[in-house]
């Protein structure tokens, strides 16, 4: 079960990279983190957001890994 903060996460990544990789991005770097997606808190936010960038840029290029990474750290 994802959290509330997760399912914003989520919500941040779907319209760069689609439901199915938000879902599983946010899912891979929670537990990169030594988390589950439904124990992130807000202090997760800077890492979780610069792991995502380091992932997201092989799929979608740097300058949209890094809008995404921006939009996650605007959730604290």
């Amino acid at each position: 079960m994802s959290s509330r903060l997760a399912a914003r996460v989520e919500e941040v990544l779907r319209p760069i990279v689609g439901t199915v990789l938000a879902s599983v991005s946010v899912d891979v770097e929670s537990r990169r983190i030594g988390k589950t997606p439904s124990e992130l808190d807000y202090t997760d936010l800077p890492v979780l957001a610069d792991n995502l960038a380091a992932a997201l840029v092989l799929v979608v290029g740097k300058d949209l890994a890094d809008a995404a990474a921006r939009n996650v750290r605007r959730l604290a």
